[in-house]
């Protein structure tokens, strides 16, 4: 588990492919000495586990199933990527609940500047959207955001300078790709309200429910 809050922006040392799997290296800042081999790390919001630990960063197998749910198959050596460990039981939790578990890769549309903030406006699939909520929380590569607006399956971020200068936001622009992770509690909640069958959801909130339960 995470939070959203980036401790370390490093960059991709290489990528070594076999078939649909690869060994991701990652040159970080991090005190490498307390990273443990088996630790989870979220690197642009993926949660990887630690496979090999050198003087400068650390090695992370990724999946097939990874590659196919995020953007990690696309990174290069020398690009940037946001860095988080996991969660301590009795850390603060600055941002939000981050499982690390990629839901699908959104893209940048637009970019613009509003006085001291960076305007985002990103898009996702269409079963991505339904649990955005606005003033809820979102994950975009890692980082932990507040959801400003909606529209559809467009969503807008407003995002503050520290933010940008910290992660690899800064040097985002409209076009690119960037993996989200939406709040853990609306799957949750979907899932609780769901059939045994595991159906979609089909709307049964009406006044006469709320009234027969008191809340009316």
């Amino acid at each position: 588990m995470f939070t959203g809050l980036i401790e370390d922006c490093g960059h991709v040392r290489s990528i070594r492919r076999s078939g649909e799997a690869a060994v991701l290296s990652v040159v970080t800042a991090l005190p490498v000495r307390e990273i443990l081999l088996g630790e989870s790390i979220a690197v642009n919001g993926a949660c990887l586990t630690v496979t090999a630990i050198g003087a400068e960063g650390f090695d992370a197998d990724v999946s097939p199933e990874t590659f196919s749910r995020t953007t990690l198959g696309r990174l290069r050596p020398g690009q940037p990527v946001n860095l988080e460990r996991a969660l301590r039981l009795g850390d603060r939790l600055g941002g939000h609940l981050v499982t690390g578990h990629i839901d699908a890769v959104g893209r940048i549309i637009s970019r613009h500047s509003e006085q001291n903030a960076v305007v985002l406006e990103i898009e996702v699939p269409p079963a991505c959207s339904r649990y955005l909520v606005e003033k809820g929380s979102v994950a975009v590569d890692g980082i932990s955001l507040t959801v400003n607006a909606i529209d559809g399956v467009r969503f807008r971020l407003s995002i503050i300078p520290h933010t940008i200068a910290m992660t690899t936001l800064k040097s985002c622009v409209a076009g690119s790709d960037v993996n989200i992770e939406t709040d853990l509690l609306g799957k949750y909640v979907e899932r609780l309200l769901s059939p045994a069958s595991g159906a979609e959801v089909k709307p049964t909130l009406s006044r006469e429910l709320l009234a027969k339960h008191g809340f009316l």
